[in-house]
C-alpha cells in the first residue's frame, strides 16, 4: 500500500469515528482535525476548514473515483432466505461500483451544467474532490432474482460521506465533509424495497450532496445561493 493509500485509509478510519459522532449517545466530535477546524454548517454533520485560507474562486473540478465501504455491521444475506440467490463477492463489488458511479455522475451532472467543468488534470483554478462512501448499510439489497418476493423496509438504509475538498494546482487540504443520511425514509409507513427504488434513494441524497458543492463554488465565484 502506498503512502497516498495509508493516509486515505487513515482518513475513513476517523471519519468513521466522526460520523459516529452524530448519534445523540455519542461524544462530540473533535474541534480540529489534521489543521482543519470544525465549523458548523446547515443541514451538514461536520465540516472542517483550514483556518486563515482565502478560498480561490474555482472554474473548473477534478473528481477522484469515490472509495465506497460497507458498514461493518452489515449482513447482505441477512434478508435474502426469500430470494433463489444469495450475494457473493462479485455482487458486493458490482454494489459498490454502481454507488461509485452514481455519485459521480450526480456531482458531474450538477456540476458541469452549472458552468464548472469536471476534469481529469488539475488547472491552474482547479478544485479537487476526493469523496467515499463509508458505512454503507443497505436493509434490502437485491440479487434481481427470478422469483417474486417482495420486502418491505421503513428505509432503504443509510451511509456516510466522507469528502476532502483540495486546491488542484498545489494538493493544499482545504477542507473535509463528513454526512451521515438514511436513504429513503418514509416516515414509518412500509415501502415495497428493491435494487430500482435503492438506486432512486441514493441518487437523492447524492444529488443534495453535489447541489451543496455547487453552491458553495457558487458563493466563490460571487453567484450568490440558487
Amino acid at each position: 500500500m502506498t503512502n497516498a493509500s495509508w493516509r486515505r485509509a487513515a482518513v475513513l478510519i476517523c471519519a468513521a469515528a466522526i460520523g459516529a459522532c452524530a448519534t445523540p449517545s455519542s461524544k462530540k466530535p473533535p474541534a480540529e482535525w489534521d489543521g482543519l477546524e470544525r465549523r458548523e454548517v446547515k443541514g451538514l454533520d461536520n465540516v472542517y476548514v483550514r483556518p486563515n485560507v482565502q478560498f480561490p474562486a474555482y472554474k473548473t473540478v477534478m473528481i477522484d473515483p469515490a472509495q465506497v465501504e460497507f458498514a461493518k455491521e452489515w449482513d447482505p444475506n441477512s434478508t435474502q432466505r426469500e430470494l433463489s440467490r444469495r450475494l457473493d463477492a462479485e455482487d458486493l463489488q458490482k454494489i459498490k461500483a454502481e454507488v461509485a458511479r452514481l455519485l459521480r455522475e450526480s456531482f458531474s451532472d450538477e456540476l458541469t451544467k452549472n458552468g464548472y467543468p469536471v476534469i481529469d488534470q488539475p488547472q491552474e483554478e482547479t478544485l479537487r474532490v476526493l469523496p467515499a462512501i463509508i458505512n454503507l448499510y443497505i436493509n434490502a439489497p437485491d440479487t434481481m432474482s427470478a422469483g417474486r418476493s417482495r420486502t418491505y423496509t421503513t428505509e432503504a438504509g443509510r451511509m456516510t460521506l466522507v469528502m476532502e475538498l483540495r486546491d488542484g494546482p498545489t494538493g493544499q487540504l482545504l477542507a473535509r465533509v463528513v454526512d451521515a443520511r438514511t436513504a429513503g425514509g418514509m416516515g414509518g409507513y412500509m415501502t415495497w424495497t428493491n435494487s430500482t427504488t435503492n438506486r432512486a434513494d441514493a441518487q437523492r441524497e447524492f444529488d443534495d450532496w453535489a447541489r451543496r458543492l455547487r453552491n458553495a463554488l457558487d458563493r466563490l465565484n460571487g453567484k450568490g445561493k440558487t
